[in-house]
């Protein structure tokens, strides 16, 4: 069997609901990203690093998630990607070609099993780095609720090269695409939705003055501060103005791949699910937030796969 070929990494995430881009302010001047790019019904927002926008704002009829946005190093292994998903059956909505958005580039999107779009790009326009303090400096992780958790598992590692880093009992799987614990996890739940998406601060410090600066403006985390078991990173949580929950995080650990065995986490023990004892277990009311709205994802997209 050909080597897998692996996703480089996770851009970000482009949202949608209806009059989703009315709540941009929110973004700019409490979570603290900036505005990249901003046209008829759409938002852009970039953090500090070079990505082009890190969570997109579209408006539409339905909340949920436009596309989940990926990058490849070059347009070889995008190319090799591509004939990667053909061959392992996840048949992708066209071949690789430009782009004609903000962002540009080359690549191609497909749908998962629960009829999210993917977008994989390369060769997109990058902004100079503009370090700023307490600022999210990019998309950690966007996690995913699916009613068939096993099956995008196995789709995501099978046809995308993702690698499993760790397990939250029989309820969540962590996937990573490099380095990082997870770029992708999964929670298994009654409807495909998004969970919640998560931004990186550069240090702990500005993990901790991102909530206060929250606070000071009326904005208390829903869960947290605390350090999560799986992948060891201190989490905030937060609902923002149209219910999707997003996070801060930092120091996400960095894999060995040389060494690491993925362990199955215990979710009734206290310790596990928050290693500094802070915050403890999620509440009723978070785990319904997170569980989110469902998200029918694109299928009428769905039948171009026979057509490929």
């Amino acid at each position: 069997m050909a080597e897998t070929i692996r996703v480089g990494s996770l851009r970000g995430i482009m949202m949608r609901g209806p009059g989703i881009t009315s709540t941009l302010p929110f973004y700019e001047d409490m979570w603290g990203l900036s505005l990249a790019h901003k046209e008829d019904g759409i938002a852009l927002l970039r953090g500090t690093g070079e990505e082009p926008f890190l969570y997109g704002l579209k408006d539409g009829p339905v909340f949920g998630i436009e596309y989940v946005h990926f990058a490849m190093p070059d347009r070889a292994s995008m190319d090799a990607l591509y004939r990667q998903v053909i061959a392992r059956g996840g048949i992708a909505l066209a071949e690789p070609g430009s782009f004609d958005d903000y962002a540009g580039g080359y690549g191609f999107e497909m749908l998962d099993p629960d009829n999210r779009r993917l977008r994989f790009r390369t060769e997109a326009l990058t902004h100079d780095e503009e370090p700023e303090w307490a600022k999210p400096r990019k998309v950690s992780h966007v996690v995913l609720n699916t009613p068939d958790m096993d099956g995008v598992q196995e789709f995501y590692t099978r046809v995308l090269g993702f690698r499993v880093s760790d397990y939250s009992a029989d309820q969540m799987v962590f996937l990573r695409c490099n380095s990082d614990h997870h770029s992708i996890a999964l929670v298994r739940g009654n409807y495909a939705s998004v969970n919640h998406v998560a931004f990186e601060m550069p240090s702990i410090d500005e993990f901790m003055r991102g909530i206060g600066r929250m606070k000071q403006k009326g904005h208390v985390p829903t869960w947290g501060p605390g350090r999560h078991g799986p992948g060891n990173n201190p989490f905030a949580y937060f609902v923002s103005p149209s219910g999707f929950v997003i996070e801060f995080t930092s120091e996400l650990q960095q894999i060995d791949e040389t060494t690491h065995e993925a362990q199955v986490w215990p979710r009734d023990k206290p310790e596990a699910m928050d290693r500094w004892m802070t915050a403890g277990p999620p509440t009723p009311a978070q785990r319904a937030v997170m569980q989110g709205r469902p998200d029918p994802g694109f299928p009428e997209l769905a039948p171009a796969r026979s057509k490929i």
